[in-house]
């Protein structure tokens, strides 16, 4: 089984396409976590970075029965330093305890050696001494934007290590298209472009289930492009970024999916693990968080039933 086939596996346990993430904010996090950090080490970075790892451990007790996935990412760790890397190390390493699958969101890339050690880091093993540090994350957001050459040594490691990869082709931001929605001579879109690429470089990739282990980010907040994606990506899982604060709702993510009900896992981050914020759900953010998850899957899932591409009953 490749990356894919366990997450789908994962999709049909739990009967829910959600990916829950992980960006934690701390003027965000409840006044009672930053209180006992405060009061344990301090007005410290590492009182920030442990107040984090708290917050994020109830947000992972509280959805891990309704989700397949959670992607912590990683800018709101590297901001704190090296106690904020630790900070997403342990994130990932709970996740990994309580059977998440492990989404890195690091858009990572570069070019030769840099690469190459990107790929060892984040999706497999870095050595040093005649031992080795092994990344647990089950795959990584990436950008294609230095070309293959850039994204062999990820195709490597998911080979290596049954991993996976998201490579950015459509994504969420209002000015995404400032370059993806470029023509290119011949009348093809930059972002079409990617497409054809994504595919070709996850052809010998292809899981039991009929999807390879690299997919491509593609946002919600772009159904009708999402649609045209779809057409060019039949094998390609897409990582879908902007639901719900975003803007994004169930309907909008419909055109990402596959006739069959898969090939898309659906993100939320603060729309989420921020709800108790929200009216109408809980003070209690691992209750609200709950809740959010919840609502979420119910919405995606009717609005797959009403396309007709549910793949198991309501």
């Amino acid at each position: 089984m490749n990356f894919i086939d366990r997450l789908i596996e994962e999709v049909d346990r739990k009967k829910s396409h959600i990916c829950v993430g992980l960006d934690p904010r701390l003027n965000q996090i409840p006044g009672e976590i930053r209180d006992w950090a405060k009061d344990k080490y301090g007005a410290t970075i590492e009182g920030a970075t442990k107040a984090i790892e708290v917050f994020n451990r109830g947000i992972i007790d509280a959805v891990k029965g309704y989700v397949p996935a959670v992607k912590p990412q990683i800018a709101f760790y590297e901001q704190y330093g090296y106690l904020g890397i630790r900070a997403y190390e342990e994130t990932v390493a709970y996740a990994k305890d309580q059977g998440l699958l492990l989404v890195g969101d690091a858009k990572r890339n570069d070019i030769g050696s840099t690469a190459e050690a990107y790929a060892k880091g984040h999706l497999g093993k870095a050595e040093f001494w005649g031992d080795y540090i092994e990344s647990k994350a089950d795959s990584l957001t990436i950008t294609p934007y230095l070309g293959s050459d850039g994204i062999e040594p990820f195709l490597k490691r998911c080979k290596e290590f049954d991993r996976g990869v998201f490579i950015l082709v459509k994504t969420s931001n209002p000015s995404s298209g400032e370059l993806q929605d470029l023509t290119l001579e011949g009348g093809e879109k930059v972002y079409q472009k990617l497409a054809r690429l994504v595919n070709m470089w996850g052809e010998s990739l292809v899981g039991e289930r009929g999807y390879s282990s690299v997919g491509a980010v593609v946002g919600a907040t772009y159904p009708q492009e999402a649609k045209v994606l779809r057409e060019i990506m039949r094998n390609n899982y897409f990582l879908v970024p902007g639901y719900g604060a975003q803007g994004g709702g169930g309907e909008d993510v419909v055109p990402t999916f596959n006739d069959n009900g898969y090939g898309a896992l659906v993100n939320s981050s603060r729309g989420i693990i921020f709800a108790y914020q929200k009216e109408g759900y809980s003070d209690d953010y691992k209750e609200a968080a709950k809740e959010s998850v919840i609502a979420m899957r119910d919405d995606i899932n009717n609005a797959l039933a009403k396309a007709g591409k549910l793949s198991w009953d309501l």
